[in-house]
């Protein structure tokens, strides 16, 4: 699933993201020479996808000549990523290149106003904060020492600012009592709770709230006083995202969106939009009304009209925010869209007419302009996910993918066809075979038409036969889309001779608002309806795809219905494979670290136990006989490591051929690059045994 943390008015929403995968085609093999046999094209390899360049956040300078962007890349022997700022010029008139200051770690990376500094997180000086960089990216000075992190910022317009986003203490009237109570807690293996929650995705609660602090620069844009608390005092948390608060042009006034409810705000998304003076005064609720959540505000450039997204319903998973616009103040506020695409990343184009903003649809992740007065909506990309963007006086570039190319930066000026600015990992892709998807619709639950993806194996061979492997994808509310994906990329599969069957079952965003809102109070029926029809019609149209030799595959909630799959509909399956998968749904309502997730379910299970039950996997352990593959992350607080756990001994009290492989020190999502590689082979290891011909 790929959860992507999100702002926390979209987090329930985001549930078990993980197994998400995008861009467009990159080099070609170069011609050989005429004497040559060209040499043959392999698949994707394991390690060579976890060893591959990954690239994002572009961000444009304010002159619009060039762009800055990131650059993972891995330490196979350090087990980790290392992430890298790099340079590219708007016009293509040189090559991209590394920048000097990313020796040491750099992220979060902006141009001062000016242009003539970069400004990015580091901890390099042992914890991190803000540095500041020439143009260049040659040397780079410490902009600031708070005896904390500082985990995300924002620079002001005139350059004489920062905000900064800094978890602390409520009670601590200075940021050392909150180091200090750090220190001292650290003396303990104890940490009592008097309320929820416990657990964040991978970590214990520290009861630490992250508020956002006003930095004065001096006039070399290094730290000039001391911080200041713009929340002091306050129960809530404000995130370090780009979409989490936005401060208006003259850098008087900052919005933010958050929660207040108190011990009562696990169990609801209802976030709002606050505005407040950073001269002083209380925080002002523009958007109390509505009791859905409130985020991603967005002042105009001319400062005069704040943007935000609004889901209107409360603690319904997938909500698909509209676009509201008001004035600078929250006064006159309207709904400019109706549009059921569930937008995210609102921003402002630089000259005030319009809005960018990425959106799920129909399988792609495209950027879209928003015209700010009639809200009309215009598509900008085409097929493959944009995953993140910037614009600047008409020029605009973003980070784009597909199933056959990983991220790439793209630039367009003034609204041209756009160019691709980037060509990393092109080597090793010059050399791969990358299957084309080939879409697929069918009829699916309610006689509403769902759609998917075929892939051929690479060097698929006319009148050959093959196995096959069904990906099913988490969330549930988390579509599989046209995207390259460092977790569950089908061309590792398609590498290694299978076919591969994706769908986007009922409860997927990108296909309106109803056909999200259909899985709700219905896991474990309808979206398995959905796959039962999705895989009868890959079958179908596809006769070279060897039904008897498959495996179905899914991770989260997609664990969760190779749960539901073990028990109501094994007989195609050669073998199962579940990551992180869910086994008793109650259970999981009441320890995963989302307190109002139950609403999936319209409500805890003592209430409705009979739903809760009849979509429950542990009901029908009876009928398991498929072997299946466990795996599971020790750090995982999303599907609790238990759920896990409880397969595993479900499947050996069942005399059912099993294998549960422990992930340690990873959460959700399998991260490090050795881990990630061998847990891959894991599954391949399992599906090549299952699969293999002449196995019945």
């Amino acid at each position: 699933m790929g959860l992507k943390m999100q702002s926390r008015w979209m987090l329930a929403a985001a549930f078990g993201a993980l197994m998400t995968a995008a861009a467009p085609a990159l080099a070609q093999t170069p011609a050989p020479a005429a004497a040559t046999a060209p040499a043959a094209r392999a698949g994707l390899g394991v390690k060579e996808l976890a060893m591959m360049e990954r690239v994002g956040e572009p961000r444009v300078s304010p002159d619009g000549r060039r762009i800055l962007y990131s650059v993972r890349t891995t330490d196979w022997d350090g087990n980790k990523g290392v992430n890298a700022l790099w340079l590219v010029e708007a016009d293509g008139a040189t090559p991209p290149r590394k920048l000097a200051i990313s020796e040491g770690g750099v992220s979060g990376a902006r141009w001062a106003p000016d242009g003539q500094a970069i400004y990015f997180l580091s901890s390099r000086g042992g914890s991190n904060q803000v540095w500041r960089a020439d143009r260049e990216g040659m040397a780079a000075a410490q902009v600031t020492t708070l005896p904390i992190d500082v985990s995300g910022f924002r620079i002001a317009e005139d350059g004489r600012s920062l905000i900064l986003a800094v978890s602390v203490f409520t009670d601590c009237s200075t940021l050392q009592c909150v180091k200090d109570r750090l220190a001292e807690r650290a003396k303990t293996g104890l940490q009592a709770y008097d309320r929820l929650p416990l657990r964040v995705f991978d970590h214990w609660a520290d009861g630490r709230r992250t508020h956002l602090f006003s930095q004065p620069l001096n006039g070399s844009g290094l730290a000039g006083g001391e911080a200041r608390d713009l929340m002091p005092g306050l129960d809530a948390d404000v995130a370090a995202g780009d979409g989490d608060f936005t401060l208006s042009r003259d850098g008087r006034t900052l919005v933010y969106a958050t929660q207040k409810q108190g011990a009562g705000e696990p169990f609801t998304n209802n976030s709002d939009l606050y505005r407040v003076a950073l001269d002083g005064g209380a925080p002002v609720n523009l958007t109390e009304s509505n009791k859905g959540g409130d985020g991603n505000p967005a002042f105009s450039p001319d400062g005069r009209r704040l943007a935000w997204l609004s889901a209107p319903r409360e603690n319904v998973g997938g909500d698909q925010a509209v676009v509201m616009i008001a004035d600078a103040d929250g006064a006159n506020a309207r709904r400019l869209t109706d549009w059921d695409r569930g937008p995210s990343g609102l921003t402002w184009r630089s000259d005030g007419r319009a809005l960018y903003a990425v959106a799920s649809d129909e399988g792609q992740q495209r950027l879209f302009e928003i015209d700010a007065r009639t809200g009309a909506v215009k598509a900008l990309t085409g097929d493959g996910a944009v995953n993140a963007f910037h614009e600047v006086g008409g020029v605009l570039a973003y980070a784009h993918d597909s199933f056959t190319a990983p991220t790439q930066i793209f630039v367009s000026r003034n609204g041209a066809e756009a160019r691709q600015a980037t060509q990393h990992n092109a080597e090793l892709l010059a050399r791969l075979d990358l299957p084309e998807a080939e879409p697929l619709a069918f009829s699916g639950w309610n006689d509403e038409t769902a759609h998917g993806w075929v892939f051929k194996p690479a060097g698929f061979v006319e009148g050959r036969r093959y196995p096959a492997v069904y990906l099913i994808h988490g969330g549930p509310k988390s579509p599989w889309t046209e995207s390259w994906s460092y977790r569950w990329n089908p061309q590792v599969y398609t590498a290694a001779g299978y076919a591969v069957v994706m769908v986007n079952f009922h409860g997927s965003p990108g296909y309106g608002q109803a056909f999200t809102d259909a899985i709700n109070d219905h896991w474990g029926d309808r979206p398995l309806e959905d796959l039962q029809k999705g895989w009868a019609a890959a079958l179908s149209a596809n006769p070279w795809i060897d039904g008897d030799r498959a495996c179905a595959l899914g991770a989260s909630y997609g664990g969760y219905m190779v749960n539901t799959i073990a028990g109501k509909w094994n007989g195609p399956w050669r073998c199962l494979v579940n990551h992180a998968g869910v086994f008793d749904v109650p259970q999981l309502m009441n320890a995963m670290d989302i307190g109002n997730f139950i609403h999936e379910f319209g409500g805890p299970s003592w209430t409705r136990k009979d739903l809760y039950d009849a979509f429950n996997p542990e009901t029908y352990v009876a009928d398991w006989k498929k072997p299946m593959l466990v795996l599971h992350g020790s750090k995982d607080f999303r599907v609790p490591m238990e759920q896990g756990l409880a397969t595993f001994s479900a499947l050996q009290r069942e005399g059912i051929p099993s294998r549960f492989v422990h992930v340690p020190d990873e959460n959700h999502w399998v991260l490090k690059p050795r881990t990630w590689v061998d847990w891959q082979q894991e599954i391949l290891d399992w599906t090549a045994r299952w699969t293999a011909e002449g196995r019945n």
